[in-house]
């Protein structure tokens, strides 16, 4: 027996039907018992052919997501340079680094890493905030401010000063393992 279940719960199937005047009874259940991001899965498995009842149980374990926590977090978009100055400095205030992915709505390589960077700001939840400029859409001065070149560009900034960046011209999850690399070290 299969089952997919959001929360724990209990999950029964029942079967009954005879065969050759023996009467067959046959219950299965699937119990989920969420513990410190893990589920236990116990599943029992009760047969009954004619007199004889057959008991078995196994134990399985399997890893539960931490329904808690979100899977992703939307990036909040930055659309002049007053906005870049009032994120910098609730950054300065919180003694937190920012991560901002600097991309074009032209760049597939920008589109294509946004959702990416989206789950990785799910894992820094609290720790790290993510932010994007579409640089089509802003002025020209936010994106001198950023001294952006190439797209997409992803900007650690800390203490108001960009620290470090990444220019995504290769694969995503690469980009992506540069990041996470960059968030450990400022985190």
């Amino acid at each position: 027996m299969a089952a997919l279940a959001s929360n724990p719960q209990m999950l029964t199937r029942q079967g009954h039907s005879s065969y050759k005047k023996e009467q067959f009874w046959k219950k299965e259940s699937l119990s989920l018992e969420k513990k410190c991001g893990f589920c236990c899965v116990k599943v029992y498995n009760y047969e009954k052919l004619g007199r004889s009842q057959v008991e078995k149980e196994w134990r399985l374990e399997a890893f539960w997501s931490n329904v808690s926590q979100p899977e992703t977090v939307e990036m909040v978009p930055i659309n002049d340079v007053d906005e870049l100055e009032a994120v910098l400095s609730e950054a300065r205030n919180l003694s937190q680094p920012i991560i901002i992915e600097w991309m074009a709505s032209w760049c597939r390589k920008c589109i294509y890493l946004k959702p990416k960077l989206e789950k990785l700001a799910a894992e820094y939840n609290n720790r790290t905030k993510f932010y994007y400029v579409d640089v089509n859409k802003v002025p020209q001065t936010l994106v001198k401010r950023g001294n952006i070149s190439k797209m997409p560009t992803i900007q650690l900034w800390k203490e108001g000063e960009m620290q470090e960046e990444v220019i995504g011209g290769h694969k995503g999850w690469l980009v992506i393992e540069e990041v996470r690399e960059l968030i450990n070290k400022y985190v």
